[in-house]
């Protein structure tokens, strides 16, 4: 390859069409990197407006405003009244953040053998999750756990405390898969 300079403009001219062909198959090649990098970073840009973003703010918002507790009687995976107003307001703010997974987490309090206390909280869990389907949100966003009394909102031996324990937790933003 030869190279000379006109008017401060580097010139290359190549000595053999075999220079010439290595050249342009180099810069087509390129060419095709760069083009395949700019496909995958528009594929990378689109997806990440596909997934769920939400702020911590947001997340205190529906723990703290809308109510992401819903508490239960003794041995009872029925809904209450007060749970169903707070499992209403929650459907109104999960039908605006439509992209977020969900997952209920089913608990009881220290009461009764490990398996009962897992299976019902794995009722409770169901009965919520059976609430949000009933009114409009998208089974494939919701997943359910039951921990049974194996984390215990409170540690104590007294109905006051117990009451806390036995309950159904909203988790926004994140999805056990099943």
């Amino acid at each position: 390859m030869l190279s000379f300079k006109i008017c401060d403009i580097k010139i290359h001219k190549f000595r053999t069409v075999d220079e010439a062909k290595i050249m342009k198959n180099i810069g087509l090649a390129i060419f095709v990197i760069l083009l395949l990098v700019g496909c995958e970073n528009n594929k990378n840009y689109k997806n990440s407006l596909d997934k769920a973003q939400i702020s911590e703010s947001d997340i205190e918002y529906f723990q703290n405003l809308v109510g992401d507790t819903v508490l239960f009687t003794v041995d009872q995976s029925g809904l209450r009244p007060d749970a169903i107003s707070i499992l209403n307001a929650q459907v109104n703010w999960l039908k605006e953040k439509k992209f977020l997974p969900i997952t209920i987490e089913g608990h009881a309090d220290e009461q009764g053998t490990r398996e009962y206390n897992l299976a019902l909280g794995a009722r409770r869990a169901t009965a919520v999750r059976e609430f949000l389907l009933a009114k409009g949100i998208e089974q494939d966003r919701i997943s359910i756990v039951t921990y049974g009394k194996e984390r215990p909102l409170r540690v104590c031996s007294n109905e006051e405390c117990w009451s806390k324990n036995r309950r159904a937790v909203t988790v926004v933003g994140k999805k056990i898969v099943d």
